[in-house]
């Protein structure tokens, strides 16, 4: 069946790229409502903003959301991946400025608060998107696919120059609380001299190192009190990819293998999903579709304590 929250929680905290501060409130939502984002900053026009794939301003850096009437909501990706995570499929976001808090650079702030009061189940089926062949998309040596699967399954690797992060790959079926368990509490991370070349564009002006993102420059890892697993790096892009499959408007049974993805791929990648003729079927959620979703089986003793660091 569809699920809610069974109460509201509320956050707040600057936005990684814009600096700007905001508090964001996940309220209930019926079956049938999705997850939508709703602007109370903004006093006239059409302040709502559905968390769909279709709705996504394709950038490298974040997921942001734009509705018709121009009207945006950033850095969408860790929010989504939580309300996937716990299987929360209906809410509506209140949030009063244009980006959504980074918290602690990770998703498991969200989960935690989430989890604190638990999801309430409704009397709906869930739809479920079965990915029924292969799609794949690429660009600049980066590759992301959907291939079928009777489950959720996430794929991904990445290469880098620094010393720190180098190869990293890693294979996670998300049924039975994985999310939570294995990627929640890992953090966003970037180069140096990305920091450096963001914050001259006037990006990432809210992330501090260390305390909502990790940076890694060469053989050096500025990342607080430690890094929480030794490949934080490729779980967090994990993470982002949920939160971006998240935005098929429903949970996802096929295989995901994001190969150097980054959040417009993967965009990319459901829209070339939806596009191609007999590429994908929405069917109602049964109770063994049910056992094999994201936030089936997830319990609050499994959810990572704050500020873990094993590495």
């Amino acid at each position: 069946m569809q699920n809610t929250l069974k109460a509201s929680v509320a956050f707040e905290g600057p936005g990684l790229h814009s600096g700007q501060p905001a508090r964001m409130v996940l309220i209930p939502a019926p079956a049938g409502h999705g997850i939508v984002f709703k602007r109370t900053d903004i006093a006239l026009g059409n302040t709502l903003v559905p968390a769909r794939w279709d709705l996504v301003e394709r950038s490298p850096l974040c997921t942001r959301l734009v509705n018709t009437s121009g009207v945006s909501v950033s850095t969408v990706e860790h929010i989504m991946a939580a309300l996937a995570g716990c299987g929360v499929h209906n809410a509506l976001i209140e949030i009063d400025g244009p980006e959504v808090p980074i918290v602690d650079g990770s998703a498991a702030p969200f989960v935690r608060g989430i989890m604190q009061h638990g999801v309430r189940r409704l009397g709906v089926p869930a739809t479920v998107y079965e990915v029924l062949k292969p799609v794949t998309v690429e660009k600049d040596g980066a590759r992301a696919t959907l291939l079928p699967s009777d489950r959720l399954t996430i794929e991904f690797h990445i290469d880098f120059a620094e010393a720190a992060i180098g190869r990293q790959s890693k294979v996670l079926d998300m049924r039975n609380g994985s999310f939570a368990r294995e990627l929640c509490d890992s953090r966003t991370f970037c180069r140096q001299a990305d920091v450096e070349a963001m914050q001259a564009n006037g990006l990432a002006l809210g992330g501090v190192p260390g305390e909502n993102a990790v940076v890694f420059d060469g053989e050096r890892v500025e990342s607080g009190a430690g890094l929480r697993h030794s490949d934080e790096p490729v779980r967090h892009k994990m993470l982002d990819a949920l939160g971006d499959l998240a935005l098929a408007g429903g949970p996802i049974l096929g295989r995901y293998v994001g190969e150097r993805a980054g959040h417009a791929l993967t965009n990319t990648l459901l829209r070339a999903l939806f596009a191609e003729p007999g590429a994908v079927r929405a069917v109602a959620c049964d109770a063994a579709m049910s056992a094999r979703l994201p936030g089936q089986g997830l319990i609050w003793s499994e959810i990572p304590a704050e500020q873990r660091c094993v590495a």
